[in-house]
């Protein structure tokens, strides 16, 4: 079975490398002749060795002199076939080095392009760390053996050479010396065997620890805040312990293996110079001969090592070569048509019988609704009604299984590559932040002026706390936003939607950290449209009573499905449902106040039973926040 599975994967490891030499056919031959050059030079630097001590270094002992033109000319043999064999070295690393890193780079974008490419839910699939991984050590250890490939090539041509110099030079010798050869090929192919999967589980091991890390970095928060250190190190430790194990294992075999191929060689010298010496003194054979022989084998034995180190690359090879392939042959890209989506006034949105599941569990069934240009309509629906899922649909990051969405009367699945974000803007529950500046964060790279900048600022209620900032819009919000609060985060990422004048703008719950008065001045610039660079339609995912109040329209989701739609005050006259979710914060207030009432006129409550003051409700209602002000922002986000 061992031999089965060495076989399978030095079969792969070998079509990847021909994947490399298809893709960098000029590199690699550059390479390869570099390194043909180095290996023709190490067996001619052994003749020249042989030739100078032949007709200088002996006469110089024997005559007590060498002639001038003997010495130039053994002078010139050996400096100038050093000065070769050190050319063929720099062209080989130099070339070997390029081909290596640009199929790591080429690797890394293909990734990335195809990262791109994917619908979100097949990222939901996938964890984060596992994607890190692909683009980053799988990319790289795919293409590892490129780096000693040249030398092992030239290696090929330098055990030819040295096999016809030999053999030319003295054939008892060669023979004597043919026998190290098989010896290290075999011991080699005993190497790659053992160290094969004990390679490709490090391999594995390693995207793991790389997964498993990154996953505990983002959940840092969620680690700290519920006091999980010692369980998140000791999972962390438990990972890297089998990694750290796995490699140990992997250098237990190297260093068995590894001094065995650097004697053998180093063997083949002394049976090369027994067998010569007793050659040497029956007159055989000269003693440059002998030197040349011996030097030779000497040469020989650090470049037959090129052979190994690939050998020994090729299973980690395979697996990160296997891993990116993965990625690469994803299926689930979105399909684009030729449709444009241009204008400038308020788009219309429609949705048409949208259906939508996670696997076998449907999220969204029969979905029907318009919104007309330029209103505001409110998404209402207690958790779990398919509320984010649904506005995913309006800016295609997901496509629904059944009915359609359209902007402008046109399916957004027709509609060009670029075309739909180019019209709707989505301003996410989560809200995300780059460590750049504030301008970078609000423009990420559009071409627009300052003055469009502050005027998206100014519609998010984020001009006043912008211009407070040390810097302005050149300060750094630092990873994530961590320097600024959460409304703060929040209203800087509704500028960055608001720049680009989108003719649909969505909102999930984009103003959840806000407190409502600025909320609500928020919503009404956006109904405004003397205020707004170009009119939007807005439709917005709401909680509060408030915000809901100020939508020109409410759709009403209960288990995926829209159970009842119309203005505000309507649904609370006729829809039970809508009523009991909109008004549960109120009632729940009320009935604190009234049981407050109770205990007032019965006396002072008892310290055990007493909860704490507040609660919930006024948490979540905020009514009385100041609006604007820095920690207020804070105090919402906590």
């Amino acid at each position: 079975m061992a031999s089965k599975v060495t076989s399978a994967v030095m079969r792969k490891g070998l079509r990847v490398l021909g994947v490399a030499i298809r893709a960098e056919k000029a590199v690699f031959t550059a390479a390869v002749l570099a390194s043909s050059v180095y290996g023709a030079m190490t067996v001619a630097s052994a003749w020249a060795l042989g030739w100078a001590t032949e007709n200088v270094v002996l006469p110089a002992f024997r005559q007590g002199e060498v002639g001038t033109g003997a010495l130039v000319a053994g002078v010139l043999l050996i400096v100038g076939t050093a000065l070769l064999k050190a050319l063929g070295v720099a062209g080989r690393r130099f070339f070997a080095g390029v081909m290596q890193y640009r199929m790591q780079a080429r690797s890394r974008r293909d990734v990335t392009r195809q990262y791109l490419r994917l619908p979100l839910a097949w990222h939901h699939r996938h964890p984060t760390g596992q994607l890190l991984s692909n683009a980053s050590a799988d990319a790289e250890a795919a293409w590892a053996p490129l780096a000693p490939l040249p030398m092992a090539v030239g290696v090929v041509v330098m055990l030819v050479t040295a096999a016809v110099a030999l053999v030319l030079t003295d054939l008892p010798l060669a023979l004597v010396g043919f026998l190290v050869f098989p010896a290290i090929a075999l011991l080699n192919l005993v190497y790659q065997r053992r160290l094969s999967p004990l390679a490709t589980r490090a391999q594995q091991l390693r995207a793991e620890v790389s997964e498993i890390a990154h996953e505990s970095f983002d959940g840092a928060l969620v680690v700290k805040t519920l006091g999980r250190e010692d369980a998140e190190t000791a999972r962390f430790r438990a990972r890297a312990e089998r990694l750290r194990d796995a490699n140990i294992a992997v250098g237990r075999v190297r260093g068995l293996f590894d001094p065995m191929l650097e004697a053998l060689p180093t063997l083949g010298v002394l049976a090369v110079l027994l067998v010569g010496a007793a050659r040497l003194e029956g007159g055989a054979i000269t003693a440059g001969t002998l030197v040349q022989v011996a030097y030779l084998f000497t040469l020989l034995a650090f470049p037959i090592r090129a052979l190994g180190w690939v050998l020994a690359e090729l299973p980690r090879a395979v697996v990160g070569y296997e891993r990116v392939q993965e990625v690469l042959s994803a299926t689930g890209s979105m399909e684009y048509g030729t449709a444009a989506l241009a204008g400038d006034a308020p788009a219309r949105l429609e949705v048409r019988g949208l259906g939508y599941a996670y696997g076998d569990v449907p999220v969204l069934s029969g979905v029907d609704f318009e919104v007309e240009p330029g209103r505001t309509t409110a998404l209402v629906g207690p958790t779990g009604s398919g509320k984010s899922t649904l506005v995913q649909t309006f800016v295609r990051l997901v496509d629904p299984a059944e009915g359609a969405v359209l902007v402008d009367g046109t399916d957004l699945r027709e509609a060009a590559r670029g075309a739909v974000s180019d019209v709707v803007a989505l301003v996410p529950q989560q809200t995300f932040l780059f460590d750049d500046t504030v301008r970078g964060n609000i423009t990420l790279g559009l071409p627009v002026d300052d003055q469009e900048v502050w005027a998206a600022l100014r519609l998010a209620q984020a001009e006043g706390f912008v211009s407070a900032l040390p810097a302005g819009l050149d300060t750094k919000v630092g990873e994530r936003g961590t320097t600024l609060s959460g409304g703060q985060r929040q209203r800087l990422a509704l500028a960055r939607a608001l720049v680009r004048r989108p003719r649909l703008l969505v909102l999930d719950d984009a103003t959840s950290s806000v407190d409502p008065q600025v909320e609500a001045k928020i919503l009404y610039g956006l109904r405004d449209a003397a205020a707004t660079p170009a009119a939007s339609t807005v439709v917005v995912v709401a909680y509060r009573m408030a915000t809901i109040a100020l939508a020109d329209e409410v759709v009403y989701l209960e288990h995926g499905r829209v159970v009842d739609r119309g203005p505000h005050d309507e649904l609370l006259a006729r829809c039970a449902g809508y009523r009991n979710l909109v008004t549960a914060y109120e009632r729940e207030e009320a009935e604190r106040e009234a049981l407050g009432a109770d205990e007032e006129t019965a006396g002072p409550p008892d310290e055990e039973t007493a909860g704490p003051p507040g609660g919930e409700a006024a948490g979540r209602s905020g009514g009385d926040l100041g609006a604007g002000e820095i920690s207020t922002d804070e105090e919402i986000s906590a």
